[in-house]
C-alpha cells in the first residue's frame, strides 16, 4: 500500500514565520494521527516564498518554470493538502492567491484540505470562513470543517486557555485524517484519451474502423 501524500503550502514571507510554524504544527497532528491508524504518509512542505518570482513569471507568461511546474504537479497528486496563508489587509496573502491562480482550474478538485492561516490579531480569525474557504470551494476541493486560526496571543503564556491553539490542531487533524483515510482514489482521466471514451484497450484506430463500416 502506497503512503498518503499530503502536501504543505506555507505562504510566509518572513524566515522564520509564524505561518510555517503552524503549518509545521498541523502537519504533526495529522501525521500522528494517521500513523495511530496504520497510515503510513509522504509529506512534502512546500514554502511558496521560495517560488515567489517563478509564480510571478508564470502570472506573466503563462507557463511555469521547471521548479515551480514540479510544486503544481506535486500539489495536483496530493492525497490532501494543508494550506496555511498569514492574513494581510483582511485576507489572504497575495503570494498565496496568486500560487492558487497558476494552478490548473481542476488541480485539486476533491482534494481534502485543510486551512490554517496567521495573524498579529485575533479580529481576523474569521478570514479562513470568509476569504479563503470559498476560494477553495470555487477550485471544488473539500476543506474540513475546521480552520486554525493563530494570532499572536497564541504563541504566548497568554494563550486562550477555553479553545487552546493545540486543541483547535488537534480537532482539524483529525478531520482531515477522517479524509483521507475514508477517501475513494479517484483517477483522473485524459479527455484527449481513446480510452475515455472507447472503454479500456480503444484506440483510434478502432474509432476510423468503426466509422469506416
Amino acid at each position: 500500500m502506497s503512503a498518503t501524500r499530503i502536501v504543505v503550502l506555507s505562504a510566509g514571507i518572513s524566515e522564520p514565520s509564524s505561518t510555517r510554524l503552524l503549518a509545521d504544527r498541523l502537519t504533526r497532528a495529522v501525521s500522528d494521527d494517521l500513523a495511530s491508524r496504520g497510515v503510513e504518509t509522504d509529506v512534502s512542505v512546500v514554502e511558496l516564498r521560495d517560488h515567489a518570482h517563478d509564480i510571478m513569471n508564470a502570472m506573466l507568461t503563462g507557463f511555469p518554470p521547471k521548479g515551480l511546474a514540479e510544486v503544481m504537479e506535486r500539489v495536483a497528486a496530493a492525497d490532501a493538502l494543508i494550506a496555511v496563508t498569514p492574513i494581510f489587509s483582511t485576507s489572504y496573502s497575495g503570494l498565496f492567491k496568486s500560487f492558487i491562480d497558476v494552478l490548473d482550474r481542476e488541480a485539486i478538485e476533491g482534494t481534502p484540505v485543510l486551512l490554517g492561516a496567521t495573524a498579529g490579531t485575533p479580529r481576523h480569525s474569521l478570514a479562513i470562513d470568509y476569504a479563503i474557504r470559498p476560494l477553495f470551494t470555487y477550485l471544488h476541493a473539500e476543506p474540513v470543517s475546521t480552520g486554525v486560526f493563530a494570532a499572536a496571543d497564541d504563541w504566548g503564556q497568554g494563550a486562550d486557555s477555553v479553545a487552546p491553539l493545540q486543541k483547535r490542531v488537534d480537532r482539524a487533524a483529525r478531520e482531515l485524517a477522517d479524509a483521507v483515510a475514508g477517501r475513494t482514489a479517484v483517477e483522473r482521466v485524459d479527455p484527449f484519451s481513446p480510452e475515455s471514451y472507447l472503454g479500456e484497450g480503444g484506440s483510434f484506430e478502432s474509432l476510423l474502423g468503426g466509422l469506416g463500416r
